[in-house]
């Protein structure tokens, strides 16, 4: 069944909606972890710039991720939006993927229009109602309806891409690093060139303070032989 549902903007990453998991999950001591997992890989998709090819393609494209040895991520992309959940590793992807698709059309029906103006986290966490509603349909993957969906092949398992997590983690990783070197090197820039605007007064005043005492000076002898005159 979905442990974790977590639906973020894929644009800047803000988390839009979420359900987490529940203190009475068998599992409930490990899921902490993979929440915050689920947040990095939002946060990672975010900053990968073929994910952000997804906000222009008809099509969405439906991805697991493997997590290890007890469970993987399943995410999809539609509409400038990341619908992304956790199963264990022995449910059915095909219906994990089919959990998703019924979240990114209720979804993209009532909150679609309002994703690009939202500007606080879990701003639509209303949805979690709907959320928690499709996953008691996907509890159990052996339940008549959900058996008959895998029998009708709904969806192609074929078509679904499988990923490793560290590689979506790692690429976000890596993306992170160079924003991050090049607002440091950005910052060092503006730094330096404050510095060397610094010297250079320095240098002017160094170079024509003497020169402009002389001057004061010497006006200030003509000066005064004028008024002794």
């Amino acid at each position: 069944m979905p442990k974790i549902t977590l639906i973020g903007r894929l644009s800047d990453g803000l988390p839009l909606a979420a359900s987490m998991a529940d203190d009475k999950d068998a599992y409930a001591g490990e899921l902490g972890t993979y929440e915050r997992q689920a947040k990095k890989i939002i946060r990672s998709l975010s900053q990968d710039p073929d994910a952000q090819q997804q906000q222009h393609n008809t099509t969405s494209e439906h991805v697991t991720l493997d997590a290890g040895d007890y469970f993987s991520f399943h995410y999809v992309i539609d509409r400038g939006v990341i619908f992304l959940t956790l199963t264990e590793k022995a449910y059915p992807k095909r219906l994990a993927h089919d959990y998703l698709e019924e979240l990114r059309m209720e979804f993209g029906t009532v909150y679609g229009s309002q994703v690009a103006a939202a500007s606080r986290p879990y701003e639509f966490i209303r949805f979690d109602t709907f959320i928690q509603k499709t996953k008691r349909v996907y509890l159990d993957a052996r339940t008549q309806r959900n058996v008959n969906r895998l029998q009708t092949e709904l969806r192609d398992v074929h078509a679904i891409m499988t990923k490793n997590i560290s590689d979506v983690l790692g690429r976000g990783e890596k993306i992170e690093n160079v924003a991050v070197k090049s607002s440091r090197l950005a910052n060092e820039s503006k730094r330096y060139a404050s510095e060397a605007q610094h010297a250079n007064r320095m240098r002017l005043v160094r170079q024509y303070v003497p020169i402009a005492a002389v001057v004061i000076v010497v006006l200030l002898v003509l000066w005064w032989f004028r008024m002794r005159s």
